[in-house]
């Protein structure tokens, strides 16, 4: 009897480990399966964020200008125009919220610089000047698929290199190409994934740089993303529009048109170097948002190459060189007398990240050299110390002092 007790013992023992083995796997996928729920429901109610950054500088013009400006006869700077004197650039704000199907974004603006950047917005909807100005971008995108998706709103441009946020570029003082090429847009575009190294973005947008628009007309805006290898990423833009004001009287559109075709392209050729390349180029004819415009096609461009440098975790070095031409006088860029003309512009920016990345430094000297006007002293592109333009060339030193969060 004994014998057949323990026998009996012995199969049920096995049995029932195998019965608490099984539970234990049963509870564990029951807590896996929770989790994973749990993840859903987060991604479903989605994330906010906030963000910003504020910045200053103090740049010395070596020419002394009397003025102390910057933007010598016309339009020689973007942003940092003030020359002798602590200036404050730009404060932003930024709201995101995203879930796994959408994200709505609103960048706000204050300051000098977002005046500058939204000159378009000067009055705004209700005739004064106010809120249009702060607003840098507003817009949401939603996902249809993994593939496709669609943004409304305003949105920062798809072209040239560099950005309006001081803590995105290198070089803290903005490029030529940047200054004579579209801030922003305000309309719809979409954006088709083809893989994660090929996508194409089509999209109708207002007048470059305005919320509203002074026509009926709607600009096409394009840009298609390769990455023909690791670290090596290619953007081909482009914008086409109507920028003529249209006639009050017969709410008619003249014929007019505005095209910019633009490369940016970049390859992180090793973990601390970068190379990089804008070039664009650009034609109008016909009125331009109402300040009158060539009868003829005239044509404007440029290139910048870009090398930057990690010496270490805390300074990186980096430096532009740059080409713009507007010799056919299109663009806002002219020498003294009003006629077209070209610069040669080169930017040694150092950069100095502290405070575990929150704190940003950037020393910076520039040189932009125009061709001098022969024979006439008196005329040339820069002010000296008396207020006289008889300078052909500047060379200004600074420092940027930003803070990110």
């Amino acid at each position: 009897m004994k014998k057949i007790y323990f026998a009996a013992l012995s199969i049920m023992v096995p049995l029932l480990g195998f019965a608490k083995e099984g539970d234990k796997k049963a509870d564990k996928t029951e807590e896996v399966k929770k989790a994973e729920d749990t993840k859903a429901d987060e991604e479903k109610k989605g994330v906010f964020a906030f963000s910003g950054y504020l910045d200053s500088y103090y740049v010395a013009n070596l020419n002394r200008p009397a003025s102390r400006s910057n933007m010598g006869a016309s339009n020689a700077r973007v942003f940092d125009q003030k020359s002798g004197q602590f200036q404050i650039g730009l404060v932003q704000t930024k709201m995101t919220y995203t879930n796994d199907k959408s994200e709505a974004v609103v960048d706000l603006t204050f300051g000098p610089n977002a005046d500058l950047g939204n000159y378009g917005n000067a009055i705004g909807p209700l005739g004064s000047t106010g809120m249009a100005l702060a607003i840098k971008q507003a817009y949401f995108t939603y996902n249809f698929t993994d593939k496709l998706s669609m943004t409304a709103g305003q949105f920062g441009t798809h072209i040239g290199y560099e950005v309006i946020d001081a803590p995105v570029n290198f070089n803290y003082s903005l490029s030529n190409l940047f200054n004579n090429g579209p801030f922003y847009h305000t309309g719809l575009k979409a954006t088709y994934a083809f893989s994660d190294k090929a996508s194409l973005m089509m999209g109708f947008v207002n007048n470059v740089d305005g919320l509203g628009d002074n026509n009926r007309k709607k600009g096409f805006i394009s840009q298609l993303f390769l990455a023909p290898v690791e670290n090596w990423n290619v953007y081909l833009n482009y914008i086409g529009s109507n920028e003529a004001a249209e006639d009050p009287a017969t709410g008619t559109t003249p014929d007019a048109f505005y095209r910019v075709l633009d490369l940016t392209t970049s390859y992180q050729i090793t973990e601390k170097f970068l190379l990089g390349l804008n070039a664009a180029y650009g034609a109008q004819k016909g009125d331009y948002q109402g300040a009158g415009g060539p009868s003829s096609v005239k044509s404007w461009g440029g290139a910048a190459v870009y090398a930057n440098l990690a010496l270490t975790d805390v300074f990186a070095i980096g430096g532009r060189y740059e080409n713009f031409n507007n010799k056919s006088g299109v663009r806002a860029m002219v020498d003294s007398q009003g006629n077209g003309t070209s610069v040669n512009s080169f930017t040694l920016t150092g950069n100095f990240t502290l405070a575990d990345g929150h704190v940003l430094l950037k020393p910076e000297v520039r040189l932009d050299s125009y061709p001098k006007i022969a024979g006439r002293n008196e005329v040339q592109q820069f002010e000296d110390a008396d207020g006289n333009f008889t300078k052909s060339s500047q060379t200004t030193i600074g420092m940027a002092f930003i803070y990110k969060f």
